[in-house]
């Protein structure tokens, strides 16, 4: 009998795949800008940061490749944002309505929180939605910097595309040196990608959710309602966290008007969790806001979405059952709702698991250099994030210091997939129970 390939095991294996095909066409000397071919660690560095949807760059990325290279990291990041498995499925739907068993199970992948019997719709969504906000942006894009910025229609039509597509996967890429800092003024492009950001890195199984009963709340899952209502505390609290740290500082926020200020704190909410972008020097942000981003890059978007992070429903069903622990309730509740053992336990999981791997990378980081070590456990958490937000020092790095990033933002966006699904496709139940005792705790 053939062995069937574990779908963790599959969704690994075909983003590797990504990134090596992607390293590949990125040393081809017609993808880089100037004479020659690239290197193998910016090649490969780049292709683990698109295909992860990181952001992370050792070269500038407007600068140092053509437009055929630019072109692979888009495609990238769009094949690692959309999620490989699932464009798998829609491959399938398109030769065979009816897909096999192999094939949802490995879609269930990427849409853990989904049946099996949802899979077809999701992948219909996905693609809808993918589709229609990534054109949708870049003709907001294109239209605002041909008129406002008077670029010539071909530039602000490349521009527009490459940004909107970036920042609906969360990828975090940019062509500009500076990212979209010389845009921390303009509400018109700040704002219609921060909610391309949004709607990407929300999870699509919110998505669907919403689509199905948009108009009436209640019957929304308790998934739904945790994500969204952790995805706006997170994004006020991220907010007032900026503007109160960075309110004074005369290299970001300080000579800024109220509204500017107030849209640039909103912006890096925002992009800390998921999209990478940043419409402030990142380099010249206070040891505070640092600090802030640190929680926010670790904690990421929702689940099944094109963040990374730990997830949002995580944290808060952890918070949830911090709060009944300290109320003394047996069962953690939320909107007239148990949350089950099991998603707790998994919870727990993956944030010991993202735990320790930050805290291992950042040792190891700071063996291979002598860089503060605050910069260092930016950039650390940044790419197991997959958030791509970066203080400068990404290129300063060694190459032994490079090859750790790509581990971390490989783990970062395959890990936690592979770790979700083998707590849910390996779930069983055992047939004995040992006797309980109650060891002492705190």
């Amino acid at each position: 009998m053939k062995a069937v390939l574990h779908p963790a095991r599959a969704v690994a294996l075909g983003f590797l795949a990504a990134i090596l095909a992607g390293t590949a066409l990125l040393m081809l000397p017609a993808a880089r800008a100037g004479d020659g071919a690239a290197p193998v660690i910016a090649a490969f560095f780049t292709s683990v940061s698109a295909v992860c949807v990181t952001g992370l760059t050792v070269v500038d990325t407007g600068s140092y490749w053509s437009t055929f290279g630019q072109s692979v990291i888009m495609v990238l990041f769009q094949l690692g944002g959309f999620g490989m498995m699932t464009a798998a499925t829609l491959l399938g739907l398109m030769v065979n309505r009816s897909p096999r068993l192999r094939t949802r199970l490995m879609t269930q992948t990427e849409s853990h929180s989904l049946g099996m019997t949802d899979i077809a719709n999701v992948a219909r969504l996905v693609l809808g939605v993918t589709i229609a906000s990534q054109l949708l942006l870049a003709v907001v894009l294109c239209l605002r910097l041909r008129f406002a910025y008077g670029e010539g229609w071909g530039e602000a039509a490349w521009s527009g595309l490459f940004h909107a597509v970036s920042a609906f996967n969360n990828a975090g890429f940019s062509i500009h040196a500076d990212s979209l800092v010389r845009y921390s003024a303009d509400v018109l492009i700040l704002l219609p990608v921060m909610l391309a950001a949004i709607v990407g890195g929300i999870g699509f199984p919110v998505l669907n959710d919403l689509r199905l009963q948009w108009r009436d709340p209640r019957h929304w899952s308790l998934h739904t309602k945790l994500t969204l209502v952790g995805t706006l505390a997170l994004l006020v609290l991220g907010t007032l966290g900026v503007l109160l740290f960075e309110w004074d500082n005369a290299r970001t926020l300080g000579p800024m008007a109220f509204g500017d200020k107030l849209l640039s704190s909103a912006f890096m909410s925002a992009a800390s969790r998921a999209v990478g972008f940043n419409a402030i020097d990142i380099g010249a942000l206070s040891h505070e806001t640092w600090a802030l981003h640190y929680f926010l890059m670790f904690v990421g978007g929702g689940s099944a979405g094109t963040a990374g992070g730990v997830k949002v429903g995580t944290i808060v069903v952890l918070a949830l059952l911090v709060i009944a622990e300290v109320k003394g309730r047996r069962d953690t509740e939320a909107f007239g709702r148990r949350v089950g053992a099991s998603a707790q336990r998994q919870a727990i999981t993956v944030l010991v698991l993202g735990s320790l791997t930050v805290v291992l990378g950042t040792m190891v980081m700071l063996r291979l250099t002598d860089l503060p070590p605050a910069k260092v456990i930016f950039e650390v958490v940044s790419a197991f994030g997959s958030t791509g937000l970066s203080t400068g020092i990404t290129a300063q790095l060694p190459v032994s210091g490079q090859l750790v990033l790509t581990v971390l933002m490989f783990v970062g966006r395959v890990g936690t997939i592979t770790i979700a699904t083998s707590l849910i496709l390996g779930e069983r139940r055992m047939p004995y129970r040992y006797p309980e005792e109650h060891p002492i705790v705190g």
